[in-house]
This record gives C-alpha cells, sequence and structure tokens, in this order.
C-alpha cells in the first residue's frame, strides 16, 4: 500500500502532481464514460491517489514556509505577507511559528 511518508522520498511535487492528475483523469475518464470496457481505479490506485494528495499538500506547505522565510528576508513584513496569503499579519505569523516548532 501507498503511504504518504515513502511516496514523499519517492516524489519531487512535480512528479507527485502529475501521477495525481494522471490517476485523476483516469477516474474521470471512468466516471464519465458509459463504455463497459472503461475500468474503474482499482482500491490501490485509489490509495495511491489519496496518499499523493497528502504528498502534495506536504510538499506545498514546505515551499510556502521557504517563500515567508524568503519574503521576511527580503524585508517584507508580516502584514505583506498576511496580504499574500490571504489572511492576517497575526495568522501568517503564528501559522509559521507553529511551523517552526514542529519541525524542532
Amino acid at each position: 500500500m501507498a503511504i504518504p511518508d515513502e511516496l514523499e522520498r519517492r516524489h519531487t511535487l512535480a512528479t507527485a502532481t502529475a501521477r495525481y492528475n494522471e490517476l485523476r483523469m483516469m477516474e474521470a475518464v471512468t466516471t464519465v464514460s458509459p463504455d463497459a470496457e472503461a475500468a474503474g481505479l482499482t482500491a490501490k490506485e485509489i490509495l495511491e491517489m489519496l496518499a499523493l494528495g497528502e504528498v502534495v499538500i506536504r510538499k506545498v506547505g514546505y515551499g510556502r514556509q521557504a517563500m515567508v522565510r524568503s519574503a521576511r528576508q527580503a524585508g517584507a513584513s508580516w502584514t505583506q505577507i498576511g496580504a499574500a496569503l490571504g489572511s492576517s499579519k497575526q495568522a501568517a505569523w503564528e501559522a509559521h511559528q507553529r511551523w517552526v516548532e514542529d519541525q524542532g
């Protein structure tokens, strides 16, 4: 069975997203097609897609935090960072602090 930790080591954000999209397209074609020959995704493929979704979320989160650090180093204020994230400066700061603490 595919688990996120294993897939995260094997995939970059780009390859995880590509495989996720490939599985989603297979699922979409199967859902739309009345063709009896169109086989649905197997349980293994559905679980892989679910795990890949988690991998994509994790990798995007890492990139988000890296961009927050870069923005701060470039002189951006927490107000500006919050606006870029669609949140308040306090929410942006708290989310970043929680992420930093979770990494330790």
